[in-house]
């Protein structure tokens, strides 16, 4: 029987998305964004989402960012009390070899987006649209320590308040009050319930639950 000496075939890969959906519960991405002031000073915004719940993780604002500031707010991030497995970041110059080395003794897998391909890390991209969209676009922070103020309660905000449609719809961290109406009927108030409003941002956002109605 002659050797078949053709070329192999190759076995199909698992595409670049279907790996981040499939490992989208135990994994982390983070990007950068720039924020300028009323005073044109140009701040940088570092980000960190859970994929899988679209929970804002953490966040942190300074002017100068290095990679040992960058390695702090992971440490700030990765506690160890969620079971995170991989880091998803693009191949910005910030994320050196030696950061990438400190996020492996962690305990995770670091991942590198392939080159020239933003839409690798689209989760995150698309965080940093939502909070310029519905934040940043309409308010003149003054300084680092206003835009931090902002972004604290606007995340607040993001995980706690704002439904998410790709999570069902659902909210990153759903309260209790959450969890009651999700067994009622949809469209159907309880009778020993009543909805409550909160502002948020001086107005830009509200948020609406249920409380409870003292007897």
């Amino acid at each position: 029987m002659p050797l078949n000496t053709g070329p192999r075939k190759r076995l199909p890969s698992q595409p670049w998305m279907t790996f981040v959906r499939n490992h989208a519960q135990a994994m982390l991405a983070s990007d950068f964004f720039v924020v300028v002031t009323a005073r044109f000073r140009v701040l940088y915004v570092f980000v960190i989402m859970e994929v899988g719940t679209r929970r804002i993780a953490h966040f942190n604002v300074t002017d100068h960012p290095t990679a040992a500031w960058t390695i702090q707010q992971f440490r700030e991030a990765i506690t160890g009390e969620r079971p995170y497995r991989f880091v998803l970041h693009d191949r910005d110059s910030i994320y050196s070899t030696e950061l990438d080395c400190a996020l492996k003794s962690l305990g995770v897998i670091v991942l590198r987006t392939p080159f020239r391909a933003p839409q690798a890390n689209s989760f995150c991209e698309r965080l940093v649209g939502t909070i310029r969209r519905e934040c940043l676009d309409f308010l003149i922070p003054l300084n680092k320590r206003h835009v931090r103020r902002i972004l604290q309660e606007w995340v607040a905000h993001y995980n706690q308040g704002r439904p998410h449609s790709s999570l069902g719809p659902g909210i990153p961290e759903p309260g209790e009050a959450f969890a009651t109406t999700r067994n009622r009927h949809r469209h159907q108030l309880a009778h020993d319930c009543k909805v409550v409003g909160r502002s948020v941002l001086g107005g830009l956002h509200h948020e609406y639950r249920l409380e409870r109605i003292a007897a």
